[in-house]
């Protein structure tokens, strides 16, 4: 007998956009089709800026790795909150390319311009110490928190004062910016960045994320670092016609709206029974605080990622929505909650 599948709140990276018809047609290799040149073109549109480099590559580590290792020289380091995707979740990726990351604590995991400055005071109190070169942040953070414009504006204006490249992961962009805390614009991201990337992986796409780089003399030869990296596709069409289509008729932004009011739909739900968040949400990712075996009977029903143990009684467990999500799933885990509340 087939066993039962559990429906899935553990990661928003679970479904994918179907390709196009377009396998048995013919296109230039190495991002040079048609797909991914109208697909950068509408990326340059939104930002305003046609001299903007747009490369895709296949994943958010390798996004991140490239940004990073290519724009560093060997002894420079790059500034990052202790919950950023490059310190915990990539298997040591920028380490591995000589690049030491210099951790701060952040705060509902954004970082601050006072820990920026404070990585920059300890990176140069003794000599021989890795040099700060760049910051690095995420939007959405990895708690799901979303960066509003003064608090980007005041991490800009530190890293140009301060002389330092600012990268932003946009594994979560599209979250971020149909968030109901969000006052910016994909343009505002590209003014005060150096450098940034649009996930598709996680909105919709079968895989791809699209890195923006402000530099044009720079962006001229990133495709060198991508090749050596071997992160240059030669179907880069698979990409292109990804991005292509997320583009078209604001699709991007409405999968990524319907994946927030998802979560916020559960997070309203879960408040109203009483359950405490572990952190605000801002976006698509819902950490809700529940006791050991409420946590054990949802699990029969539903995967999902036990993020924090605070004590004997409580959990910090995440719920991740996404643009594929069905909403009567939302109320039927819910519904479970509500159940087990009953009980106890």
């Amino acid at each position: 007998m087939k066993k039962a599948t559990k429906y899935s709140f553990h990661d928003d990276d679970s479904e994918g956009e179907a390709l196009a018809q377009t396998n048995m047609s013919q296109h230039s290799g190495y991002g040079d089709d048609d797909f991914c040149v109208d697909a950068r073109q509408a990326i340059q549109r939104l930002i305003g800026a046609n001299n903007a480099t747009v490369c895709f590559v296949a994943g958010s580590t390798g996004a991140n790795l490239l940004a990073i290792a290519s724009h560093l020289r060997p002894h420079e380091a790059i500034i990052a909150t202790e919950l950023g995707h490059i310190v915990g979740k990539e298997g040591g990726a920028v380490e591995a390319t000589g690049h030491k990351i210099l951790v701060e604590r952040g705060v509902e995991g954004k970082l601050t311009p006072e820990q920026i400055q404070s990585a920059v005071d300890r990176s140069s109190e003794f000599a021989w110490q890795p040099k700060a070169r760049m910051v690095f942040i995420s939007n959405t953070t990895e708690v799901g928190t979303v960066y509003n414009k003064s608090e980007f504006e005041a991490i800009a204006a530190i890293c140009k004062r301060l002389s330092l490249l600012l990268l932003m992961d946009g594994a979560r962009l599209g979250a971020a910016l149909t968030s109901a805390k969000n006052d910016m614009t994909l343009k505002d991201i590209y003014d005060l960045t150096d450098t940034f990337w649009i996930g598709g992986t996680k909105n919709g796409a079968l895989l791809g994320e699209a890195i923006v780089i402000k530099d044009p003399a720079f962006g001229a030869d990133f495709p060198y670092h991508m090749k050596q990296r071997g992160m240059l596709l030669a179907k880069g069409r698979v990409l292109g016609i990804q991005f292509s289509t997320l583009l078209q008729d604001n699709l991007y932004f409405r999968l990524a709206r319907h994946s927030n009011n998802a979560a916020a739909e559960m997070s309203t739900a879960l408040v109203r029974m009483g359950y405490d968040m572990w952190m605000r949400t801002d976006s698509n990712q819902v950490f809700v605080i529940f006791p050991p075996a409420l946590v054990q009977v949802l699990a029969k029903d539903f995967d999902f990622f036990v993020w924090k143990y605070l004590s004997d009684t409580a959990l910090v467990v995440r719920l991740v929505t996404s643009w594929a999500t069905d909403l009567s799933k939302v109320e039927r885990l819910c519904s479970i909650v509500g159940e087990g509340s009953e009980r106890t």
